[in-house]
């Protein structure tokens, strides 16, 4: 990997110095609060420019990740060796008819929002939703019997090559929290979803009966990335995890909530080993008593702190 100093270099020959944080602790990006210091991070506001960022990364053999809302996200207490490129300021939404395009960085749930006022109907199920459009279409995002696939028209992405293509729901391959964005490494920069027309009031109705299932069933006080793991084929996470007894389960200031036993919470002041601890636990818990494997939802990245 270059120098400290080159990176600095090339990084401010692409972006404005406001926008190029050094050693900056990625727990103050993340839902669930953990996570130790990113080299760097820097937050492009043109679609070019994230481009050119992974052009510097690739040619200068320099690691990076890529995140919008941290929603999804655990960070190592080590933290991030390399670039983290924040698409938080990749946020312009704009509506054509009875289409919605949104930037990367745009909260999935504020389109939801952008839907409802144009009277248009199809996003209700995300309206609770953490994450970013970003992070939406890459695990095709969903509740509620919905899901991204259902209303997803078309991605702008950049492929591993630095290209910038548009890409048709076809070629997303969307599938059960998977899609050609994480299968070959592509990153997001818009989308457009092609809605219907629907009654205001409809709609709202069934965004609030919808935010307030999700209110009563998930621990949402508490940190957490959502839904820790992906739903195994013929069960539901969660019951599996509160059949083996888990509910309530705690490392360090992590716990398998009690309130939905598919929610690993950050309870007090956890650590990022704390819930990975907590994870594998239950892995090996609900393996041994049901012989099903649970796989993370959530994406874990970075390194392990050196004590």
């Amino acid at each position: 990997m270059v120098q400290y100093n080159d990176i600095i270099n090339k990084l401010k020959n692409i972006l404005d110095d406001s926008d190029i944080k050094v050693n900056a602790l990625m727990k103050d990006y993340t839902s669930f609060k953990v996570g130790g210091p990113a080299d760097f991070m820097v937050t492009p506001r043109k679609n070019e420019q994230v481009k050119e960022l992974i052009d510097l990364c690739r040619n200068n053999n320099i690691p990076y990740f890529v995140f919008g809302n941290g929603s999804n996200l655990i960070v190592r207490d080590g933290g991030f060796r390399g670039i983290i490129i924040n698409l938080s300021e990749l946020n312009e939404v704009y509506v054509e008819g009875e289409k919605i395009v949104a930037q990367s960085g745009v909260l999935l749930s504020s389109v939801s929002k952008t839907a409802l006022k144009q009277s248009l109907k199809g996003l209700e199920f995300a309206s609770g939703i953490p994450g970013s459009i970003g992070g939406a279409v890459a695990m095709n995002a969903g509740a509620y019997q919905g899901e991204i696939s259902q209303v997803i028209e078309s991605a702008v992405i950049v492929d591993k090559d630095g290209n910038i293509k548009k890409l048709s729901k076809d070629q997303l391959e969307l599938s059960y929290r998977m899609s050609a964005i994480l299968k070959y490494g592509y990153i997001v920069l818009e989308a457009t979803f092609k809605l219907e027309k629907g009654d205001h009031d409809t709609i709202k109705d069934k965004m609030d009966d919808l935010n307030r299932r999700r209110r009563e069933k998930q621990p949402l006080e508490y940190p957490s990335a959502g839904s820790t793991f992906k739903r195994p084929v013929g069960y539901f996470a969660g019951k599996l995890i509160q059949d083996s007894d888990l509910k309530g389960t705690t490392v360090g200031g992590a716990e398998v909530s009690t309130k939905h036993s598919g929610f690993i919470i950050n309870k007090s002041n956890a650590t990022a080993k704390d819930i990975l601890e907590l994870i594998e636990i239950v892995q090996k818990t609900v393996k041994k008593k049901f012989n099903v494997d649970l796989n993370t939802e959530v994406r874990i990245i970075g390194e392990e702190k050196n004590n």
